[in-house]
């Protein structure tokens, strides 16, 4: 028994002696992990070491659960794919289904639209693009026309309506009478009768555009391979050609600056005329309103046109009074289309002036004083009805808008 105890003793020591070594082998790598987790506290990436470790878990897991799911996905698509071929071989030997059932033939109604099909119905206001004009056209006048009117009809300006006619119309507005015929030019500028002795480059020049310019115009018919010598063309006197684009300076009917020093410098624009005249009132230079009615009844201030002033409404017989201080350096008739006429120098550099007056009470050298009257409404000379033609001139500021200084 005592042998039997001695080895048993001794394989229990053997036992316990492999077990300490396994416990041993066990402690060993925490020992070994631990040691490093203590150095790298000491160096100070202990903090470090552990987010980086968490980073590397956080990917490791994303992995695991992507390979995960596209197992998942991919056992389910294997799964599903044969019921198609299943439902195929179903309703391969499934029932046969019934044909549809027949539906009676449809009976056209008699006409010959149904017969022959579709018929497009006839539009008889069809709407035409409206197409460039290239060639002058002419226009008669009509009660009730103005140059601005008869300008926005034809898509022109107002300007191009008195280049287009000066024979007509002369650049005044106020010549405009029904039943005359005007030209009407395809494009703003100006129309021009060629004569003798002129150059196309001295025409172009004047009316500030380029020869090119008249010469490619198609309703002029010129032609660059027989045109000649630019400063002696091969154009007939008597032709008239139009010049896009041209324009030019107004011929002006109206009195020029009359001063009380040189009347006399009026006698080409009618007997209205005054000679010598002796000083008299200066003005103050603010203006009172000329006539009885405040509103137009005619044109208005409009320098395209050639219109310098403002045509202010009555009746033949109405007052018409002086805007300011002064002396009368013309009074009576104006052979330019102003009819009876008066023009006051007021001596400060300014001067009025009052067109179709029907009769006068100034003459050459009167002294007049604001708010005198000078005369009464008319309907003389280029007038289509009674009204005051009015007109301020500025020696500094030329002739100016008589809305911006009228009181």
């Amino acid at each position: 028994m005592q042998e039997d105890d001695l080895a048993e003793i001794q394989d229990n020591h053997l036992e316990n002696e492999a077990q300490s070594e396994e416990t041993v082998e066990n402690l060993r790598p925490k020992r070994e992990w631990r040691q490093i987790w203590e150095n790298l506290v000491r160096l100070g990436l202990g903090e470090a070491s552990l987010r980086l470790g968490t980073s590397l878990l956080s990917i490791v897991l994303v992995l695991a659960v992507v390979t995960v799911m596209r197992h998942f996905y991919l056992d389910e698509e294997v799964t599903l794919s044969p019921q198609p071929m299943v439902g195929a071989v179903q309703a391969a030997t499934g029932p046969t289904p019934e044909p549809p059932p027949s539906l009676p033939e449809l009976a056209m109604p008699d006409g010959g639209a149904y017969r022959d099909g579709l018929v497009r119905l006839v539009k008889m206001n069809t709407i035409l693009p409206t197409q460039p004009r290239l060639e002058v056209s002419q226009y008669e006048v009509q009660v009730g026309d103005s140059v601005f009117e008869i300008a926005k009809k034809f898509n022109l300006n107002p300007e191009t309506i008195l280049w287009g006619n000066y024979y007509v119309l002369a650049d005044d507005v106020h010549r405009l009478q029904p039943g005359q015929t005007l030209n009407i030019l395809p494009v703003d500028g100006v129309y021009y009768e060629w004569h003798a002795g002129d150059g196309l480059n001295g025409v172009a020049e004047f009316y500030d555009v380029s020869v090119d310019n008249i010469l490619d115009w198609t309703s002029n018919d010129l032609d660059r391979n027989t045109i000649g010598d630019y400063a002696n063309p091969n154009i007939a006197p008597g032709t008239w050609l139009v010049i896009p684009g041209g324009v030019r300076d107004f011929v002006s009917w109206s009195a020029p600056r009359i001063t009380r020093d040189d009347p006399a410098v009026a006698k080409t624009f009618g007997p209205g005329f005054c000679g010598e005249i002796m000083e008299g009132p200066v003005g103050n230079g603010t203006f009172v309103w000329p006539s009885v009615e405040r509103y137009l009844s005619g044109y208005d201030y409009s320098p395209e046109t050639n219109h310098f002033g403002i045509d202010i409404a009555g009746a033949t017989g109405y007052a018409l009074f002086s805007v300011d201080a002064g002396v009368v350096v013309y009074a009576g008739w104006n052979d330019w289309g102003y009819g009876n006429t008066v023009v006051i120098d007021h001596g400060n550099g300014w001067q009025s002036l009052y067109a179709h007056m029907d009769s006068l009470n100034v003459g050459c050298g009167s002294f007049v004083y604001q708010g005198d009257v000078i005369g009464a409404m008319g309907n003389t000379g280029n007038s289509s009805g009674a009204h005051l033609h009015f007109e301020l001139r500025s020696d500094l500021y030329g002739k100016v808008n008589p809305w911006n200084f009228l009181q």
